[in-house]
């Protein structure tokens, strides 16, 4: 495992979060606004996360989800775990059962052995991409009905965090995950759209809920058009502010002219659902 980077205040109060999937997407945006005296975020991927303004305390530990040894280490020390890592789209098998499910799997078990006693887990709607929004919110503990490869493999790291709650008494939080993106992506993403802003809110109630034990909220945003339940994250003290619709004027002008309706209420996962297994999507 290489380290760079390394930094401790010398604080015995210092409160440090390791976060999975550093160097991505979410990982870039997530690390201005967790910044705060008294934290510090170390960052783990397989390449060197952005220098960013603006981020606090920080170590960097280049390692895989694979490296058993190497995810121990670096629970070390550790408050809790947000783990972002792993395979983000549709792929074939052994990716998605490598990134997610081992690289998960092997996380649970570092967290355990490392005495870490919370791992926020990054689901998706795609683990739930063939129930139907009939009008009434969908619960965020609705069953597995997974939409691809990908989105099984999201259900499956569900099971796994209920099962190191039930065996180990870890506090494990899985996060079902609409679009996290800066703005709403295409006419779904008026339902399922995850604010920048809101996704650090509920990341910051993930790690300071008192006692959550094993639960699945969703990660969406106060949406006018939303589809699924806000409850079960406000819950545990997350209240999302924004709201896709103040977009809805601009999306709608640049999404291309609709396909043929699909039969009955709209599927979670959107045309996830006609994706070929094993493609990405």
């Amino acid at each position: 495992m290489t380290r760079q980077g390394a930094h401790s205040t010398g604080s015995a109060d210092t409160t440090r979060i390791l976060l999975t999937g550093a160097a991505g997407r979410v990982g870039t945006q997530l690390r201005p606004p967790a910044a705060r005296a008294g934290r510090t975020l170390r960052l783990l991927d397989i390449t060197a996360p952005p220098a960013i303004e603006g981020t606090g305390a920080e170590e960097t530990v280049l390692a895989s989800l694979t490296d058993a040894e190497a995810l121990l280490e670096a629970c070390r020390g550790v408050s809790a775990v947000v783990h972002l890592g792993g395979q983000s789209v549709e792929s074939t098998l052994d990716d998605v059962l490598d990134r997610n499910v081992r690289g998960t799997l092997n996380l649970l078990q570092a967290a355990r052995l490392a005495g870490v006693p919370r791992v926020v887990l990054a689901s998706s709607t795609h683990a739930v991409g063939f129930h139907r929004y009939d009008g009434a919110p969908v619960a965020a503990d609705v069953p597995a009905r997974p939409d691809t490869l990908y989105g099984w493999s999201k259900a499956a790291i569900e099971s796994a965090g209920r099962l190191y709650h039930d065996r180990f008494g870890m506090d494990v939080i899985c996060l079902r995950i609409g679009s996290w993106f800066p703005t709403p992506v295409g006419i779904r993403g008026l339902s399922t759209w995850l604010s920048p802003a809101d996704g650090h809110r509920l990341v910051e109630a993930c790690l300071s809920c008192p006692d959550p034990g094993y639960r699945i909220v969703w990660g969406v945003s106060r949406n006018t058009r939303g589809w699924v339940s806000l409850a079960e994250g406000e819950a545990i003290g997350y209240h999302p502010l924004d709201d896709a619709e103040q977009f809805a004027p601009e999306v709608i002008r640049r999404s291309a002219a609709p396909g043929p309706a699909d039969p009955g209420a709209p599927r979670l996962g959107g045309s996830w659902c006609a994706v070929p297994l094993g493609r990405p999507g």
